[in-house]
């Protein structure tokens, strides 16, 4: 019986063990798309207990904590940081299979020295052991080099001023690099609450006064050159779902209604947000920037919650609808209207989307970087043990596997950066077992080299920054 978690964990043969251990562990972090706060970082934010840094804003702990029927106070509500703990401790020996208990476990060990199960029986030693090294000056910056972060690229929406970013490129005592990442949605859902309130501080922001289209544009084409000038390399946008329809006229339609109260049509809603994808498409084209579509999810489902909690708090699900026919009229649209794609990465939170996706990008791919169009890491709901490798295993049968760029965080927490380990260690088990199995020949040097690039450096490449 192999030990829990030992040295060796998910590396299932010699192969697999030698390449995680001589090529992947010693790799350096880039987390090009995560949601931690640049003000925490230039503040170099000290947490009282592990509650705060564990549990504050993690809504998969919080679904998991609810899925034992757990109330509401001991999770978001007003209990005390030590009760919202032993929640999770004695709910967490249940999640059987659940990534969150690997990767939990995964923070025990790398930033806490701590080999314990985490459970009810042990639940005081481990809250004194870890709030012990919480309060001994292991703070956000502290965690970031332990973790060997060279490079951060945040989320942030178009009308900030990106304050903290310019105070952390000021900070010479700090090496990691943290750059803004441009994420428009706010100004794309045209049919959402808040649009119209949204463009004036969107106008105030760029110097332009919204009244037309070409007002839109302009305001976001001067807070992209913004972006860019505070080295801004990527954009982000979630998407309820993929739109093509290029009708200029019905896009100034659904504006125009916006702006007097009215609700537009759907053709009007799908005609704007394709207008303005592809008007942002060309410009992080210009400048080298990635585009990144997240898409496939149906968001804040529970209306009793919603309006109790808010958005972003655990109740989430995912979404069916068949995009594939939009995605690749979107990327032709793009190519056709702009002259070329900027480099992209698709992410969708349907599995079943993973050969779809495969199938697509390899219509598109360009001369630009190796794997300019990318199937994003398996995102939310699928980065699970069995969500990676059919991801993997799809962009390997589908396209080129060796281009990929790799695992990020997608998190608001400064502990998950654990979970690039996770993922290189399920990489090397699967290259492992192909090289064991027959399926590839044993050239562990080369080998070792495409992990190292998946890892790290295809990435760094990708996004136009120096190691």
């Amino acid at each position: 019986m192999k030990q829990f978690m030992d040295e060796d964990f998910l590396l299932m043969n010699d192969t697999a063990k030698t390449l995680y251990h001589d090529y992947a562990a010693k790799m350096p972090i880039i987390d090009y798309h995560c949601h931690v706060s640049p003000q925490e970082i230039f503040e170099d934010k000290a947490f009282e207990n592990i509650t705060e840094v564990w549990l504050g804003g993690d809504h998969y702990k919080w679904r998991m904590i609810r899925a034992m029927g757990v109330d509401e106070k001991y999770i978001t509500g007003d209990s005390t940081a030590k009760e919202k703990f032993d929640a999770f401790a004695k709910a967490l020996p249940y999640a059987i299979g659940n990534p969150l208990y690997h990767w939990t476990h995964l923070e025990l060990k790398r930033y806490f020295d701590c080999d314990l199960p985490l459970n009810e029986k042990n639940a005081d030693e481990i809250w004194e052991i870890c709030n012990k090294k919480l309060q001994s000056g292991f703070t956000v910056r502290k965690i970031i080099e332990a973790s060997g972060v060279t490079h951060i690229c945040t989320t942030d929406d178009p009308i900030d001023n990106l304050e903290w970013h310019k105070k952390i490129a000021a900070d010479d005592t700090f090496k990691t690099v943290v750059l803004p990442a441009f994420r428009p949605d706010k100004a794309v859902n045209v049919h959402k609450e808040g649009f119209k309130d949204y463009l004036l501080k969107l106008g105030e922001a760029a110097g332009v006064e919204i009244k037309t289209l070409d007002d839109v544009k302009t305001a976001l084409g001067k807070r992209i050159q913004f972006f860019d000038d505070m080295g801004c390399v990527a954009s982000d946008h979630g998407l309820d779902y993929i739109p093509c329809l290029d009708d200029e006229v019905l896009a100034e339609a659904a504006l125009a209604k916006v702006l007097v109260g009215e609700v537009p049509s759907v053709k009007e809603t799908e005609a704007y947000i394709t207008s303005i994808l592809t008007y942002c498409g060309k410009e992080y084209a210009r400048r080298g920037w990635v585009m990144q579509y997240h898409f496939g999810a149906i968001r804040s489902v529970n209306t009793e919650r919603f309006k109790q909690l808010g958005p972003d708090t655990g109740f989430d699900t995912i979404s069916t609808r068949d995009n594939s026919e939009k995605l690749v009229q979107i990327l032709d649209l793009l190519k056709e209207k702009n002259g070329k794609l900027p480099k992209t990465i698709i992410y969708s939170l349907n599995p079943n989307d993973d050969a779809m996706i495969g199938a697509a990008i390899g219509a598109f791919q360009g001369t630009e970087v190796p794997g300019q169009i990318q199937h994003g890491s398996a995102w939310w709901f699928n980065d699970t043990k069995a969500g990676m490798e059919k991801q993997m295993k799809t962009l390997a049968s589908l396209g080129v596997l060796s281009n990929f760029v790799g695992m990020l965080t997608d998190s608001r927490s400064f502990l998950s950066y654990t979970r690039h380990e996770y993922f290189r260690r399920i990489l090397c088990n699967m290259l492992g077992t192909w090289v064991e199995e027959g399926m590839y020949p044993n050239d562990l040097e080369f080998l070792g080299q495409v992990v190292q690039d998946i890892s790290y450096n295809n990435a760094i490449r990708y996004m136009g920054l120096k190691a």
